[in-house]
């Protein structure tokens, strides 16, 4: 019985400019910016791009390595007990309830907002919000400024005022309404649903996230010039419905550092605890390294090095940028390094049997 399954590379295509450093990541030879700036990993859904023509499989969804017709979503809804578990089956069906990126961003994003799980439930009928976390892999200095991102709105904006910079398009305004971070390799923040955010120029970034790609975005031009379509901002909501998503309670700088940037414990970059929706953990390996059998499914993104990983007498060689998902059914399963190897795994929400009640 199978159990480790590799994924292929699924790129997606955004407004925003970025993607060299993926390249570079990858070991690709001449990959400019262009508007390719992320991967998705693991990925159960396609990416929304209001206007632009679909594609066959959609962008951003995650098709098999070894059976390239086939996608993940297609072989979660076959097998969802198996793959996924039981106990998270019976929770959120055939979703796995994560989703990673790997997002390089050549400009400022556009300021945007994601939906909270009630939110989500009530305006796109939807189990899923857009929780997210964010791990700064590194960067590069754009135009002589340092990576830096914005997020939580400062203390006494009101919905009255944001909807005022925003029908005036005051995009300066916008950018004084939130906090400014500069950011450094190996720092997490938590960006919870509701909570209005924009990655910066220069990020290099993994994104942990629950799997949709609802995205309310309050600039009609991006920072490089692209105008972004009315759907592409209220993602059908409307103009004034869109307001229902953001969260106004403003927040010092002090308590956003205290309550969103989460500071690693020993491999976990990010618990369920913390996230209330999602795990990462990262896994230096210079030696083998077995992780316990748990009865929920694991994603894994190798960062560096080269090794193998097994499970139940199923080996499958893994190198940098490489990506498995790995089912619930599967025991124990061993990392074992080649070479000192960076995995990183992710898990959907918490569902151990323990916990079902």
């Amino acid at each position: 019985m199978k159990n480790i399954y590799p994924l292929q590379r699924a790129k997606a295509w955004r407004s925003y400019l970025g993607g060299a450093m993926i390249g570079a990541f990858f070991g690709e030879d001449g990959v400019r910016d262009g508007h390719y700036p992320e991967e998705w990993i693991a990925s159960v859904v396609p990416a929304r791009n209001a206007g632009r023509p679909a594609t066959d499989p959609p962008e951003g969804l995650s098709m098999l390595k070894d059976d390239p017709g086939v996608s993940l979503r297609d072989l979660l809804a076959a097998e969802p007990a198996r793959l996924l578990g039981d106990v998270h089956v019976r929770r959120w069906g055939a979703s796995p309830g994560v989703l990673l990126k790997i997002i390089d961003a050549a400009e400022r994003l556009t300021i945007q907002v994601h939906p909270d799980r009630a939110t989500a439930a009530a305006l796109f009928n939807s189990p899923f919000g857009k929780t997210e976390c964010w791990h700064i892999l590194g960067g590069r200095d754009i135009n002589g400024e340092r990576p830096c991102i914005y997020f939580g709105f400062k203390p006494g904006v009101t919905r009255a005022r944001w909807e005022g910079v925003f029908a005036a398009q005051d995009i300066p305004a916008m950018l004084d309404c939130l906090h400014r971070l500069d950011v450094r390799a190996g720092e997490t923040y938590l960006i919870p649903g509701g909570i209005p955010h924009a990655i910066g120029a220069g990020c290099f970034l993994l994104e942990v996230q629950e799997p949709t790609d609802f995205t309310i975005r309050t600039e009609r031009t991006t920072p490089s010039g692209m105008v972004v379509p009315d759907e592409s901002c209220h993602q059908g909501l409307g103009f004034t419905r869109m307001f229902d998503c953001f969260h106004y309670d403003g927040v010092s700088r002090d308590e956003l550092l205290r309550h969103w940037r989460v500071e690693r414990q020993g491999d976990t970059l990010i618990s369920h605890e913390q996230s209330g929706c999602f795990a990462m953990t990262i896994h230096d390996c210079e030696q083998a390294r077995t992780l316990p059998a748990t009865g929920a499914f694991r994603g894994l993104f190798v960062l560096s090095g080269q090794g193998v990983i097994a499970a139940d007498g199923e080996r499958q060689t893994a190198c940098k940028g490489d990506q498995f998902f790995v089912a619930a059914s599967a025991g124990e399963v061993q990392l074992l390094p080649d070479m000192a190897m960076t995995l990183i795994e992710f898990a959907g929400p918490q569902c151990a049997a323990s916990q079902e009640n």
